[in-house]
Formats: C-alpha cells, sequence, structure tokens
C-alpha cells in the first residue's frame, strides 16, 4: 500500500500579532518591546527555582529598572488554583499593566490565567470550561480585556503562544480549564543564556514531550496545504534536540525544541488537522496525564515516553492509517508494507529513540507503585479533553488491562 498525504482545501487560518527574540543577548530587546506596549508597570511571574538560585530574575529586573512593579515567584509545577489567585492578587495590588511569564510551561500557563483573574469579576467556576452530561464542551466568553503578556522561556513548551491553561484544584477531580485568545502572548523570547539556565532533567522532559507531539502529528489523516511545511519541519527539529540533549553548554538544541514547538502551534493555526482523535494520541494523553499529576515528581515527557509503545502496540491497530504514516515518518515502515506491521515497527522504535536518550520506556521505571494503576485508570475516565464524547467509560476494562501492560 502506497500513503500519499490527504490536502484538504477546505481549511481555516488564524495569524496573531507576535513578536519574537532569539539568541544570544535577546532580552536586551526586553525595554523596547515594554516601550512599544506603552506599559510602565511590568509584573513577573515565576517559580521559586528561577528566582531564587539562578540570576535570571535579577537580570530581568535589571534590563527593566523602573518598569518593573514586582516579582511574584511562588508558581508551582502543577499551575494550582492557589498560586495563580495569589499572583493575580498580588500583580493587582501592583498595578500591573504588563505580565512577563519567566519558566517553562507551568509559568506559561499560570500566568494566561492571572491575566484572566485580574480582569474578570465572575466567579471562577463561571470562567472555566463547563462539561454538561451528554453535551458539547462549553467554553465561556471572558469578555474583559486582559493585560499585555510576554513569555521568556527557560525551556521549550508548546504552552508559549497558545490561548488555552489547565489549573489544578485539589478540591476537583478533574483539572480547571481556562481559554482566552487575549491571553495569548505578545511577544515571545528564546533567549540563549535564559534557556541555558534550565537543568538537563526539564530540558530532556520538555524535549521529548515536544518530539512525541510532532512524532503523533505526522499521523494526521488530513493536511491543509499551510501545514504541512510546519509539521514536517517540527518533526526534524524535535529530533535535532532531542539527540543532542547531552551538550549542555549549546542553546542551539534548546532553541529547536522551542521553534518545533512553536511550529507545532503555527500547524494548528492555519488549518492542520490535530491527531488527537487517534485512540493512541488518546490514551497516551490521558495515562501520562494521570501519571504526572498524581506523582509530581514524574514529568509530562516521563510519563508520555512511558506509556507510549504499550499503547502503541495495543492501540495502533484501531487507526491503522495514522500509525503507517507515523512509522513511515519514523523510518521503520515502506510503501508496500503490510498496514498490521506499522504498530510494532513504530513501538520498537520509539523504545529505542527514547531509550537512547534515557527516557523511561516502562511506567514500571517511573517509581510509582504498581498499586497505584487503577487510580491512573480512573483519572483517566475524567480526562474531557482526551475524551469528549465519554467513550472511556465502555472501555474500562481493556484500559486497566492496557496500563498493566504499560508496566
Amino acid at each position: 500500500m502506497s500513503l500519499e498525504p490527504i490536502y484538504d482545501n477546505d481549511f481555516r487560518a488564524v495569524s496573531y500579532p507576535l513578536r519574537l527574540y532569539s539568541g544570544q543577548d535577546a532580552l536586551a530587546n526586553l525595554p523596547a518591546e515594554v516601550r512599544r506596549l506603552g506599559a510602565r508597570r511590568a509584573f513577573i511571574v515565576c517559580g521559586r527555582t528561577v528566582s531564587r538560585t539562578l540570576n535570571l530574575v535579577a537580570r530581568i529586573r535589571a534590563i527593566l529598572g523602573d518598569a518593573c512593579a514586582g516579582v511574584f515567584d511562588e508558581m508551582d509545577k502543577d499551575t494550582s488554583l492557589s498560586a495563580v489567585t495569589r499572583a493575580a492578587d498580588a500583580a493587582r495590588a501592583a498595578g500591573a499593566d504588563l505580565l512577563v511569564s519567566v519558566g517553562a510551561g507551568s509559568v506559561t500557563q499560570g500566568t494566561r490565567v492571572v491575566a484572566i483573574l485580574m480582569a474578570e469579576t465572575r466567579p471562577v467556576d463561571e470562567l472555566i470550561t463547563q462539561y454538561p452530561p451528554d453535551a458539547p464542551a462549553i467554553s465561556p466568553k471572558l469578555l474583559a480585556p486582559k493585560v499585555p503578556i510576554i513569555n521568556v522561556l527557560t525551556a521549550a513548551t508548546s504552552a508559549q503562544n497558545r490561548a488555552g491553561s489547565a489549573v489544578k484544584d485539589p478540591d476537583r477531580d478533574h483539572r480547571m480549564e481556562f481559554f482566552d485568545p487575549k491571553t495569548r502572548p505578545v511577544a515571545l523570547f528564546w533567549d540563549s543564556d535564559a534557556l541555558m539556565t534550565a537543568p538537563q532533567s526539564l530540558v530532556r522532559t520538555t524535549a521529548a514531550s515536544v518530539y512525541w507531539r510532532s512524532m503523533v502529528n505526522l499521523g494526521a489523516p488530513r493536511l491543509s496545504p499551510l501545514s504541512e511545511g510546519d509539521r514536517l519541519q517540527a518533526f526534524r527539529l524535535s529530533q535535532f534536540a532531542l539527540q543532542r540533549l547531552d551538550d549542555a553548554t549549546d542553546p542551539t538544541p534548546r532553541i529547536a525544541a522551542c521553534a518545533a514547538a512553536f511550529l507545532q502551534n503555527r500547524d494548528a493555526d492555519v488549518g492542520g488537522s490535530f491527531t488527537g482523535g487517534l485512540w493512541v494520541t488518546r490514551v497516551t494523553y490521558a495515562f501520562a496525564t494521570a501519571i504526572f499529576q498524581a506523582h509530581p515528581h514524574v514529568g509530562q515527557g516521563e510519563a508520555n515516553t512511558a506509556v507510549t509503545p504499550a499503547v502503541f502496540r495495543a492501540l495502533g491497530p484501531r487507526d491503522p492509517q495514522a500509525l503507517a504514516m507515523i512509522a513511515q515518518g519514523l523510518g521503520v515502515w515502506h510503501d508496500g508494507d503490510a498496514l498490521d506491521a506499522a504498530p510494532a515497527r513504530a513501538a520498537a522504535e520509539l523504545e529505542r529513540v527514547f531509550g537512547s536518550v534515557g527516557m523511561p520506556v516502562r511506567v514500571s521505571a517511573l517509581g510509582i507503585p504498581r498499586e497505584a494503576l487503577p487510580q491512573i485508570v480512573e483519572r483517566s475516565l475524567k480526562n474531557f479533553n482526551a475524551d469528549p464524547r465519554r467513550e472511556f467509560v465502555r472501555e474500562r476494562d481493556m484500559l486497566l488491562a492496557l496500563i498493566q501492560a504499560c508496566w
């Protein structure tokens, strides 16, 4: 069988105003951006490590000078409701007219929610996505103007220029989801020195996450004429970044990972169909999310790589053409090969790739108890992003057997 891309001529493309600064001393452009936005009270949001053990935030404060209105440095790994609420209160008290996030995914997402909470007056339960039983999700319109956001990355993340955010509340059994296009950043900074502050462990998990998404996107059944180049280049860049993680002196792989994540997002903006409908994508995402939310010592990248091979082997046959396209992109399936060979070949190649960079390929390598596996499935059943049509409940027994296979 020969696989050829299917181009979809019916698509919608959206672009957003954004300035991106990359490379050595990119942060020197920060004051010009602040002036361009007419801001006078720039408020920094970050985590404790970035603020208290590195000189990055001190460097940004010095660059901003009198325009720096303050710092909130307690944004946590899980982007908790408590942290974003306290950050919003602090930014409001400081009279912030601009937010500068400094960090990776959790901080970037959290800062968007800070902007929402600063502006919206309704109770928080009225600001989050609603999931009524047996009906499509409802995303409330958040109409209040939002302060602009500048994102300074310390590691690659697809959150860098998106509009949605997930927040954890220990009193709820699922994540709180916020969405507001007005919280997309007005500027991005991939400063070489800022990216070099991230420890190798963080660089590895974020690069693996970017690679994972680039890899599954190769299986998209249809492409807009604008999206194919972004999709293929994102995969190429993510491969390059993942293979060169061990060089702790060269920012090039880290910037390549940032660029891959950026292209993934642009692919979606210009009509690329996301592979979120594939069973392998949905179940891997649900399992991985349940794992890293319940076990804070596990990163998203490690959670993804630990479950992917087993999920590909078990569920790949449900989407045979997509798995053949993924395996083809990985170089282990060729025109004329049998479709049913693709899932096992892709799984074996991913085990090789992830293992070669020190990423786990079994859940047992994550340091969590085997008794926790049923709870991972129960949490996955409530992941509405992975399962918008509530199909997982009918597949509980299969999912319980599959998480054991992931062990």
